[in-house]
Parts: C-alpha cells; structure tokens; sequence
C-alpha cells in the first residue's frame, strides 16, 4: 500500500486547542521532528521539490524555519542563512517591521548574509497570515538576493497570508494545509 507523504506528515502534526489564547489551535510540528520516519518524509518532501533546481542559500525563518532549513540546506549542499528576531545577531544588521496576528514584531539578517543576485529559498514552518515570510522576503531583495520561493510546512489559508504572497508574484509550496474546522 503506499501512503501519500504530506498525508502522512500531516496527520503527524499535533492540534493544540486554545494555545495561545482562546479559540485558537496551534499546529505543533513537534510530534513530525520526534519521529524519524516522519521527520525524514518531511524533509524528502522538499529535497525533491528543490534538488533539480538552481539554489544558492537557503533562508530559515526564526526559529522553527531553522530547523527545517539547516537540514534541507545540508541535504541539497547548500549554505544556510538565518533570519532572527530583533536583537538576536552579533553582527551589522538590517531589519524589517511586519504586522503578526497579536501585533507587531521585526525580523534582522546579517548584511552579508546573501550577495546580490544569489537564488534562494525561504523556508518556515507554518504561514498564517504571511507577515513573517513577506518580511523576510524583503529583507533578502534588500540585500540583493533573488528569493525564487517562500516554503513552508503548514499553510493556514483562512487568514490568507499564502495568498498575500502570491499576490507578490513570489510563489508558494506547502506540504500542507489545515482550516480553523480540522482539529
């Protein structure tokens, strides 16, 4: 029998009812990283999406975007760049301010992090209303690179934010999507 991997990657992920507050369900990706077999289907997932492609760096969003992206850029042999919440570099940075569900926060890269015109991938684990990715994605044209994709684990469509980028003209790939109603 064969098992289709975002199915099963999916039915990994755990549902947390009202974290962070009331009405709201988190999708824990916890459970998929434990477990080897799903942690490695996950990661295959994008290896082949992404192995055939011209990558240069891989962009990792703080802090589950790290996870993902590290290993993913280890696997297609690829540098890996952080993008950190504000504070948290040692280096000359730039930054860039972005509306998230409970207000307001700001996202820093290194500014040598990318050379103008390097191809990269910008990986997170979960898009809610894409302010954290949109974010990112400025920050990288800022220093030149050409971002080719915004990637993620989980999309969150009912708050639009896959959408909003794809407005942008940048695409989107999720393994992934969950309504408010899936618990």
């Amino acid at each position: 029998m064969r098992i289709d991997p975002a199915a099963y990657v999916r039915q990994t992920i755990r549902n947390v009812p009202d974290w962070p507050k009331p009405g709201v369900t988190f999708r824990d990706i916890t459970p998929v990283l434990q477990d080897p077999r799903s942690f490695r289907v996950l990661i295959d997932l994008f290896v082949y999406r992404y192995m055939g492609q011209k990558l240069d760096l891989i962009a990792g969003v703080d802090a589950r975007g790290f996870i993902v992206g590290s290993v993913l850029a280890y696997e297609l042999n690829l540098g890996f760049v952080p993008v950190r919440k504000q504070g948290k570099l040692p280096f000359k940075t730039v930054a860039e301010e972005y509306s998230l569900e409970y207000g307001n926060a700001t996202v820093e890269m290194h500014m040598d992090s990318v050379r103008p015109g390097q191809r990269v991938l910008l990986i997170d684990d979960l898009i809610a209303t894409g302010g954290t990715l949109m974010a990112a994605t400025r920050l990288l044209q800022r220093l030149g690179a050409n971002v080719i994709e915004a990637a993620a684990i989980i999309d969150l469509p009912e708050l639009g934010g896959s959408q909003t980028i794809e407005a942008t003209g940048l695409p989107v790939y999720t393994v992934c999507s969950f309504n408010e109603s899936d618990r």
